[in-house]
């Protein structure tokens, strides 16, 4: 979905497996919990992408093409648009978000599907010889965050954030 802001910028607004290629003209915003939002800008042509996936990787095989739901499918699918537009991956600069903890007082430790996620799109941006230069992952609830390609600036703003669980209401790990 896209509508114009009082500044002129389209706004597209991702859901979860969505993801979006856009010039200087678009920002790119989305809610995210225990998914992953990867933003890809190249600050010289000032073109961007951004993901919102669900699980690191399908692992099994992939019928009917890439599927964007999933962090390699997804960072495969925004390579093949930014190449379509004359830029290379790698000369993008990179930005991560979410991985949250969405359930804290029943899920403790470093194993949860947020982190998992996380660490996952750091080593995909790695292979594709991607330099990271800024990250709001893990903790807890949900993170909106709006993506100006113009600027390659990103907004984080954290919503419902749960409070931590007391001592005694903690699951024994």
């Amino acid at each position: 979905m896209s509508n114009a802001d009082c500044y002129g910028a389209k706004t597209v607004e991702l859901q979860w497996g969505d993801w979006f290629v856009g010039d200087a003209t678009h920002r790119i915003a989305t809610l995210l919990g225990s998914c992953i939002s990867v933003t890809l800008w190249h600050p010289r042509r000032r073109i961007g992408a951004m993901s919102h996936f669900v699980l690191p990787t399908r692992g099994a095989a992939k019928d009917g093409g890439l599927d964007p739901r999933f962090g390699d499918e997804a960072l495969m699918l925004q390579a093949e648009a930014l190449a379509r537009l004359g830029v290379d991956i790698a000369q993008c600069e990179a930005k991560l978000f979410g991985g949250a903890n969405m359930f804290p007082q029943q899920f403790q430790g470093s194993d949860t599907v947020g982190r998992q996620n996380g660490e996952a799109a750091r080593r995909l941006l790695g292979e594709f010889g991607v330099r990271i230069v800024s990250e709001s992952l893990y903790g807890a609830g949900h993170r909106r965050i709006i993506f100006d390609v113009s600027s390659g600036a990103v907004w984080v703003r954290h919503v419902n954030t749960p409070a931590p669980a007391a001592p005694s209401d903690r699951v024994p790990a």
